[in-house]
């Protein structure tokens, strides 16, 4: 099965860190990144920008609306993505676990859905 691994942190947190601090977590990414990917679980992934540099579009009635920023205020933020292939949610659970982020914030793990069907 393939799940969405959603990384989710305090933006206000990790802008905090030093330099180094910053340098180490994303070395860790890294790294985790090319384990994941020697193991085949691994299918994409990546950071995002900032919510600072979102925008939020809806479509009401035929019309586009877009804002600044995210849908909504959290404490945490997405951050970014893993997409990872594993044999069930145990599996998927134990990849995750090892997303380096995850010891600021969270990871959200969701099954993909099929819209095309078996």
């Amino acid at each position: 099965m393939k799940y969405a691994c959603l990384v989710y942190y305090d933006e206000n947190q990790v802008a905090a860190m030093s330099g180094a601090e910053w340098d180490s977590l994303v070395g860790e990414c890294l790294s985790y990144g090319d384990s994941i990917r020697a193991s085949g679980h691994f299918l994409g992934g990546e950071p995002l920008e900032p919510t600072a540099t979102a925008t939020t579009l809806r479509v009401r009635d035929g019309k586009v609306f877009t804002t600044d920023g995210p849908f909504a205020e959290t404490k945490e933020q997405l951050a970014g993505f893993y997409l990872i292939e594993a044999r069930d949610l145990n599996e998927a659970l134990q990849v995750a676990s090892r997303i380096p982020p995850a010891r600021y914030g969270s990871i959200e793990v969701r099954p993909l859905r099929n819209l095309r069907g078996a």
